[in-house]
């Protein structure tokens, strides 16, 4: 059945019911964008450290003088022109050493810090994953390894767990992933290892990205089409919301520890969505393109009843929207799940999937070339997180005025347009532009290029059918988080490669704007329900024909205006005899033999010779 057509104006439409039903889908938004964005502070490095003096080191002419904490930081510490003391060395000086005028000329050795590090406080937070193990200089590898982990985490979570949205549902999978979410989000609280804080982030990235995944998909399912991209934009404010908000819980927690049980504490609190099922309940869509039909009269009864819309027996049953039901399924089929792996099968959808799948990985690897131009502009980290939070914002402004007057295609098209010219003129130009250009270049390539990932994900949650749109929508997510991740692979490489990364990322947003033009448009369109649905979805003419030119006036034909079509009328009857059989009707009817519409010539001479 047509979703849009013929149902969703009979259970009322967008009204009251599904708007709390969509109020309460953003928060877990919020509640996954705490989490992510955690990691952030988690990681980050102070500014300042040094090796912690070692007085093993020095002689015993240094322990019995009098120095000020400086000087006795300059005669322990190598001085690195540039950065200050050094971050990863000590003076070793002889045991005979006495003048203690004449260090400068002095051979000193030097040798790896002996007894730790003292860091400065990082941003926020007092402790974090760096100060707590000491995963600078030689460990320093440990960073960029667990932002990779938590990384493959969210890739596998979308991969897996978008399979399980197709089979279990939306409801059912989402309070899987809050469940195990909440669980983890306490054990990394309990971690006392990097080991086992890496392996603990990896596996609640994994329940967050269905967390994500299920919300996501079952928001969008329930809107009409005009509503769907404010819908969808209003849950990227929440996670504005939550990057801004973060920084103050951070100085208010101290502890890396405080601050990842205040990120659960929302999980814990959408543990509530187990008792309270009508806050989130089952896509009715899924549920009807999957062919579980007791399952979706309740869930259409509920939708029609919270919305003011009740559905009551009337004069004429075939009008009302369950007997509808009862003839587009005369007997109730077994229910038929999908998995992703049908899309070897299609054609146009697998071409939409790779296609805004490539889009959303350059959206969101080619970010880290944008930001770290900004960061060579001004060192200070809340200048560079702010920034990056207000250029997300301003995108989710920019998607939610042009996104519905241009089409999908266009904006998507323009942003991949802006981010490819952008990378590229910081390529050529940036040794010859002063810092003021370089960071205005480098924001707006930032700014189109968070508007090319969110409209990817937005544009392949339409065009994805409603049958397999969990596990498409998660092979496209994964993308991202494989470009996300390629940052973190440049600094485990000490940026080595970071000039191969940008010049790759570059010709791929050109790449990607004749590929875009492949995508078809969605502009208020319906959602796609079945495979056949999805592979019909096909990209609009470059150039629009003009109807009459092919259209001859001497040979124009009328369209009958009605067709008779037996397979609708034997649906009918059998749908008539199922529900006379339920409420047990004392009558039956008889469905006479069909009878000839006209008379032969045998009957037309009978009834000629007898005219009584």
């Amino acid at each position: 059945m047509e979703f849009e057509a013929r149902v969703f104006s009979q259970i009322g439409g967008f009204g009251r019911y599904n708007r709390v039903v969509t109020v309460f889908s953003w928060f877990p938004n919020f509640a996954v964008s705490l989490n992510l964005f955690c990691d952030v502070f988690f990681t980050l490095v102070p500014e300042q450290y040094h090796c912690k003096p070692d007085p093993a080191l020095l002689p015993s002419a240094f322990l019995l003088s009098n120095f000020s904490r400086q000087a006795y930081l300059n005669l322990s510490i190598p001085w690195v022109k540039g950065s200050g003391l050094s971050h990863c060395e000590l003076y070793k000086y002889p045991e005979n050493f006495t003048n203690l005028n004449n260090t400068e000329k002095l051979h000193r050795e030097v040798v790896s810090c002996t007894r730790g590090w003292q860091f400065a406080k990082p941003a926020g937070l007092q402790s974090n994953f760096v100060t707590e193990w000491n995963l600078v200089c030689g460990n320093y590898w440990k960073i960029p390894l667990q932002h990779i982990c938590f990384m493959t985490g969210w890739i596998l979570g979308y991969v897996l767990l978008g399979t399980v949205c197709d089979w279990l549902g939306r409801r059912r999978a989402l309070l899987l992933s809050v469940s195990l979410s909440s669980l983890l989000g306490v054990a990394v609280c309990l971690s006392n290892s990097p080991a086992a804080f890496q392996l603990l982030r990896l596996c609640q990235g994994t329940v967050l990205a269905g967390v994500f995944l299920s919300s996501y998909i079952a928001r969008l399912e329930l809107c009409d089409p005009s509503r769907r991209l404010m819908v969808s934009m209003v849950s990227g404010f929440f996670a504005v919301f939550a990057e801004l908000l973060l920084p103050g819980l951070a100085v208010l927690c101290s502890d890396w520890p405080v601050l990842q049980a205040v990120a659960t504490l929302p999980l814990l609190l959408l543990l509530s969505y187990w008792c309270w099922a009508s806050v989130f309940p089952e896509s009715p869509r899924w549920l009807l393109a999957t062919s579980q039909i007791p399952q979706a009269k309740r869930c259409l009864q509920l939708f029609s009843t919270r919305n003011g819309a009740c559905m009551r027996d009337e004069i004429y049953p075939a009008e009302t929207l369950l007997t509808e039901i009862d003839v587009a399924f005369p007997e109730d089929p077994q229910p038929q799940f999908h998995h992703v792996l049908e899309l070897r099968h299609t054609r146009v959808i697998w071409r939409n999937c790779l296609i805004l799948a490539f889009t959303l990985f350059i959206g969101t690897g080619i970010q880290y070339c944008f930001t770290r131009n900004i960061h060579i502009y001004s060192s200070k980290f809340y200048f560079g997180y702010f920034l990056r939070t207000l250029t997300g914002a301003l995108a989710c402004v920019f998607l939610c005025v042009s996104v519905n007057r241009v089409g999908r295609r266009g904006i998507l098209l323009l942003a991949a347009i802006v981010t490819g010219l952008s990378s590229l003129l910081l390529l050529a130009l940036t040794q010859y532009l002063r810092g003021g250009l370089v960071l205005v270049l480098s924001v707006l390539g930032l700014l189109s290029s968070q508007a090319l990932a969110m409209l990817s994900v937005f544009f392949a949650s339409e065009v994805m059918p409603t049958v397999v749109r969990g596990g498409a929508l998660g092979l496209v997510m994964a993308a991202g988080s494989v470009g996300m991740a390629a940052s973190s692979l440049m600094e485990l490489q000490n940026n080595g490669g970071y000039f191969l990364h940008h010049v790759v990322f570059a010709s791929f947003a050109v790449l990607s704007v004749l590929c875009i033009m492949l995508l078809p448009e969605s502009k208020r369109k319906a959602l796609p329900d079945s495979l056949k649905d999805g592979e019909n979805l096909r990209r609009p003419p470059l150039f629009l024909s003009r109807g009459e030119r092919d259209s001859l006036p001497l040979l124009r034909t009328r369209q009958p205006a009605s067709e008779y079509n037996p397979d609708n009328y034997s649906r009918l009857v059998s749908a008539t005899r199922k529900m006379l059989a339920k409420e047990s009707v004392p009558y039956k009817i008889v469905i006479p033999s069909q009878a000839p519409l006209l008379p032969n010539n045998d009957t037309a001479q009978a009834n000629r010779e007898d005219p009584s």
